[in-house]
């Protein structure tokens, strides 16, 4: 679907971190389609703009924060950008009813996005008049990828990695925070994140804190290790929680002014253990090993993109039963609720992180 070539293109990356860099890959072929065009972006999370601003591939990143600004100011945000733009692309999986108002109400003559399988209609899928149609064995990376080919008609064979690019500023906090929590050259670093976001009921889908906690105490005591706390400012109870419950002078909390200060300090790390969260994508941008965490969701749209990962999961029958909804994640198990990620064992984790390393 390719007549002329867009000059303003406007891609609403207005979900989190993790959506914003699965679609980074798209971006680049985007720009290599589209040389001449403008491509801006809009975001409403500072750690989205603090990613997109670096990347060469977009010329302006707006940033708009709905949330705090309410209905009447959002409103009268969204019609100020009415005819600045000939295309407008929402980022997959932002395909919910207020997304496709917001690109509507920007009065692109094409409106791009990946249409749900499940309650695409009442998330008025149909306001948008170039889309492909989701499926579940799809990752998000691919999804994106399959919706740039529909809107340009050019076919893309090979699939670029996460961009996240760090700069000289970034790389020399992080050498300075190494040297200043003495952790040298030959240290074996393992990262966690314990976090994720928490609407619609996706606290649910953390491993607990106690076994981040215990797990910690496992790797400093078998494999001397040094462990790394990361999390956003709202996750900083947990993680001084963790670390005080490890309660060892070989575990840290990390403190970053910046997604990419905390980018550059995740990068030295050995290994990384995570919940289904944005670090989870950072950690895949920055070629980590990734252990990740995953109870309920379908790891076939968010497992580690193009990086040496494992899944460390029980595998039940159940399992997954999140797909892209506006529904809250939800348990029906009569045994156990979120038996998925709660019965996770540490000692299962600790096997996956040496069948990741090689046996370390």
């Amino acid at each position: 679907m390719n007549n002329t070539n867009p000059k303003r293109i406007l891609v609403n990356a207005l979900s989190g971190i993790g959506d914003a860099l699965m679609f980074t890959p798209a971006l680049v072929k985007l720009r290599e389609i589209y040389p001449d065009a403008q491509i801006d972006t809009l975001v409403m999370f500072k750690g989205v703009k603090d990613i997109y601003t670096r990347l060469p591939q977009i010329n302006n990143v707006v940033f708009f924060d709905f949330m705090k600004e309410g209905a009447v100011n959002s409103l009268k945000f969204v019609l100020g950008l009415r005819g600045k733009y000939d295309l407008s692309i929402n980022v997959y999986p932002s395909n919910r009813a207020e997304y496709n108002v917001i690109s509507l109400l920007q009065g692109s003559k094409k409106r791009a996005a990946v249409r749900y399988l499940r309650q695409d209609k009442k998330n008025l899928g149909f306001l948008n008049n170039v889309s492909i149609i989701e499926e579940d064995s799809r990752h998000n990376v691919e999804e994106n990828i399959l919706l740039i080919e529909q809107l340009t008609g050019k076919k893309i064979k090979d699939i670029p990695p996460l961009q996240f690019p760090l700069n000289e500023d970034d790389t020399n906090f992080a050498e300075t925070w190494l040297e200043n929590n003495n952790i040298n050259e030959s240290d074996y670093i393992v990262g966690f994140h314990a976090g994720c976001n928490t609407l619609k009921n996706h606290i649910n889908r953390r491993w607990s804190p106690e076994n981040f906690a215990n797990l910690g105490k496992k790797l400093i005591t078998d494999k001397n290790a040094k462990v790394l706390v990361f999390g956003g400012p709202d996750e900083a109870d947990l993680k001084s929680g963790i670390v005080q419950s490890i309660n060892s002078e070989r575990a840290f909390q990390v403190n970053t002014g910046s997604m990419s200060q905390t980018a550059a300090v995740m990068k030295r790390c050995n290994t990384f253990v995570t919940n289904d969260s944005g670090l989870m994508h950072v950690a895949s941008a920055m070629k980590l090993n990734v252990v990740a965490l995953i109870g309920p969701t379908n790891r076939n749209y968010i497992y580690p993109w193009q990086t040496n990962h494992i899944i460390s999961t029980i595998n039940l029958d159940c399992a997954p039963c999140f797909y892209y909804s506006p529904k809250p994640l939800t348990c029906t198990r009569s045994d156990k609720l979120y038996k998925c990620i709660k019965d996770l064992s540490v000692e299962q984790v600790m096997t996956d992180i040496s069948r990741l390393e090689g046996g370390r």
